[in-house]
């Protein structure tokens, strides 16, 4: 493949153009297809005084808890990443861990964990073990809606092309897609954020690999590799 070759996203926004522009940063011929919309649920804060911190696997979470984040400010917050510690210090919490490898390497990390956590995230979402001693309790905030996929990207998806996976969900929805629209799979190349997200696409790809780390730009760096050495 060459440096030109379509690098698409479709994760749901703003994510979606936070990967394209830092793909463009590369150099890497990024185009923006969100495949799936986000919107918030209508939940019930725990009372303040029963949770010693909050465990963030998405900043969706923050951006779609809505007023009753209010009830959390102040207390401790194990983030995934840069961007959902970001977005958790500006709501008001504080950072007391970020993550680089997924939320169970968060709390695996934790030389002390708080015992009593509450999880704010997706409606679907990736289980984890808490450590001995600890409690975690999961409320949904949000849901990510799955989008047919539009004429635009069908004819981008025609030509040879590398399509960035962010979670097992995408890869699921997306091979969906090329199923019932009766695409070809041999031109596409994918680029995923680990082997369980990879696995949940299924067969019958030009090519498939998994970035190093479960980031962004280890995603990015992986997807510029792949331009450079598939023929």
């Amino acid at each position: 493949m060459s440096a030109g070759v379509p690098v698409v996203v479709i994760r749901p926004e703003p994510g979606n153009a936070a990967t394209v522009a830092a793909g463009s940063a590369l150099n890497l011929s990024m185009q923006a297809h969100p495949l799936f919309a986000v919107q918030p649920l209508p939940w019930t804060a725990r009372p303040p005084g029963e949770i010693d911190a909050l465990l963030l696997g998405s900043a969706n979470a923050l951006r779609h808890a809505g007023a009753q984040l209010a009830s959390y400010r102040g207390k401790p917050a194990l983030c995934v990443g840069v961007a959902t510690a970001e977005a958790a210090q500006a709501a008001g919490l504080v950072v007391r861990a970020v993550g680089t490898g997924g939320l169970q390497q968060v709390l695996d990390a934790q030389p002390s964990c708080p015992p009593r956590l509450l999880r704010l995230g997706g409606r679907s979402h990736v289980p984890v073990d808490p450590p001995p001693g600890v409690t975690i309790s999961f409320v949904p905030v949000y849901e990510v809606l799955p989008q047919p996929l539009g004429a635009d990207l069908q004819a981008v998806l025609h030509r040879p092309c590398i399509v960035l996976l962010h979670s097992a969900d995408a890869a699921a929805h997306l091979a969906a897609e090329f199923t019932r629209l009766h695409l070809p799979r041999g031109q596409v190349t994918l680029a995923s954020l680990g082997p369980r997200i990879s696995a949940a696409a299924g067969e019958g790809w030009r090519h498939v690999a998994d970035a190093g780390q479960p980031t962004d730009p280890a995603l990015l760096a992986l997807a510029a590799q792949l331009c450079h050495d598939l023929p």
